[in-house]
């Protein structure tokens, strides 16, 4: 299980657009130093392009926007019992606030997360997530920001052991079975989020958060870190998606 979590890991970066320059640009570079310089052009060429492409607001714009479209914002009229928060990163380091430790997509997700659980009453957070490269799990860090933002231990379910959102989805099934509940979790990530947990017989209700799209403001734009990082996320998304149908 290890083994093939970490293998997925591997390869999920070669397919991703920094991974996927990296290897062209290393292409490029055996061949220039293998003296076929036509070769050699041709892949440092292709990296530069599509490093701009990638970095480029308008293209990794559209990328988001595609899927961050699919579901509308939660209506925190419903009354739904259970909150599932669905683990992202964060780090363990001391001289920083809990603010800091945990990364921007996981602050927004909490939040939300948090916001429905205060407008629902006899509510509960359900919190997912391993420790990764550090020795506490997200779940835990997750639960301690919540729990400095008023809410109480006992509306709170930790599980730090699922290493994947399929292992989440598993995890909340035996709480939750067929019930509805609330999921919150990325925008990118909640069209391939809602397919992984109907496909397991649950019914989840969209609440996404962390929006990365962009009001367009016209084509003349200079290729940006943002912009990349955008386009990294999509397409790991993307490429998730049709892992998902070729599974099947």
């Amino acid at each position: 299980m290890e083994f093939g979590f970490y293998l997925k890991k591997f390869v999920t970066f070669f397919i991703e657009p920094l991974g996927f320059v990296l290897a062209l640009f290393t292409i490029g570079l055996y061949f220039l130093l293998a003296d076929k310089r036509g070769f050699a052009k041709l892949f440092l060429s292709l990296s530069f392009a599509f490093l701009l492409l990638f970095s480029y607001e308008p293209f990794s714009n559209f990328l988001v926007k595609n899927l961050e479209e699919s579901y509308p914002k939660y209506d925190y009229n419903r009354d739904i019992r259970y909150i599932h928060v669905l683990g992202s990163g964060h780090n363990t380091d001391e001289s920083q606030p809990l603010s800091s430790n945990i990364g921007s997509s996981g602050i927004k997700r909490v939040l939300e997360g948090v916001i429905i659980h205060l407008q629902t009453p006899d509510s509960k957070l359900v919190f997912t997530g391993y420790e990764g490269n550090t020795d506490i799990a997200n779940a835990v860090m997750n639960a301690r920001l919540a729990a400095s933002l008023g809410v109480e231990e006992k509306n709170m379910i930790i599980n730090p052991e699922p290493k994947d959102t399929k292992e989440e989805a598993l995890f909340l099934r035996s709480i939750v079975a067929d019930e509805k509940f609330v999921l919150v979790t990325s925008a990118t990530h909640m069209p391939r989020s809602m397919k992984l947990f109907e496909s397991l017989g649950l019914n989840p209700v969209a609440a996404p958060t962390d929006f990365r799209k962009k009001k367009h403001t016209g084509y003349f734009k200079a290729p940006d870190i943002d912009s990349l990082q955008n386009s990294q996320i999509a397409i790991h998304e993307y490429f998730g998606i049709l892992w998902s149908i070729i599974k099947k």
